[in-house]
C-alpha cells in the first residue's frame, strides 16, 4: 500500500494495441475501487497508442517506459497488483520466456518473484493467437498464477474490450 494514503497501488502495463487509447477507462475504474495507479508502457506503446499526458493527468504520476538511472528516486511505490492491458502477442511471449528487455516486461517478470498478483487482458489477432509459441506462453503464465481475461482480437468494436474485467480478476 502507498505510504502517503494507505491505498493499494496498481501498476498498469500498457502495450501497443489500438484499444490502448481507452486505457483511461481502466484507470478510472481502478480509482473508483480505491486503487492508486501508476502506468508503465512498452516503448512502442509510447509512440502514440495512447495519450500519455491524459494518463499522467488521471494518475498524477509520470508514465514510465524507461529504467531509472542509478540514484534516481523510485517514481512509484512497490505494486500491490499489476494489470497488463492491452497485452500483446509480443509482450506475452517475451514475458513467458523471461526476456526482460523493456521496463514493462522486466516489471512483469519481477512481479512473479515478488508474489504480486497479475491480471491480463490479451489483445492478440486471431492469426497470431494460433501460433504455438503463444499457446505455450499462456500455459506457462497460467502456471505461474497469472489471471487472464477473455481474448480480444482487436477486430471487435473497441467498446467490447472489458477493461474492468482486469480488476475483477484481481478480486477473485
Amino acid at each position: 500500500m502507498t505510504e502517503q494514503d494507505g491505498k493499494p497501488f496498481l501498476y498498469v502495463v500498457v502495450c501497443a494495441a489500438g484499444v490502448a487509447a481507452d486505457v483511461g477507462v481502466l484507470i478510472g475504474a481502478a480509482r473508483e475501487r480505491d486503487w492508486e495507479v501508476g502506468v508503465i508502457a512498452t516503448p512502442v506503446a509510447m509512440g502514440g497508442f495512447f495519450d500519455a499526458a491524459a494518463v499522467e493527468a488521471l494518475t498524477g504520476r509520470p508514465v514510465r517506459s524507461a529504467w531509472r538511472t542509478p540514484g534516481e528516486a523510485r517514481p512509484f511505490p512497490p505494486p500491490d497488483a499489476v494489470v497488463v492491458a492491452p497485452a500483446t502477442f509480443n509482450t506475452v511471449n517475451k514475458w513467458a520466456a523471461g526476456l526482460a528487455d523493456t521496463l514493462a516486461v522486466a516489471t512483469l517478470c519481477e512481479a512473479y518473484g515478488l508474489g504480486v498478483p497479475v491480471a491480463v487482458l490479451p489483445c492478440v489477432a486471431d492469426a497470431l493467437a494460433a501460433h504455438p509459441a503463444y499457446h505455450d506462453s499462456l500455459t506457462r503464465l497460467r502456471g505461474m498464477g497469472v489471471r487472464f481475461g477473455e481474448p480480444y482480437s482487436g477486430e471487435e468494436d473497441r467498446a467490447a474490450f472489458r477493461w474492468e474485467r482486469a480488476l475483477d480478476l484481481l478480486d477473485r
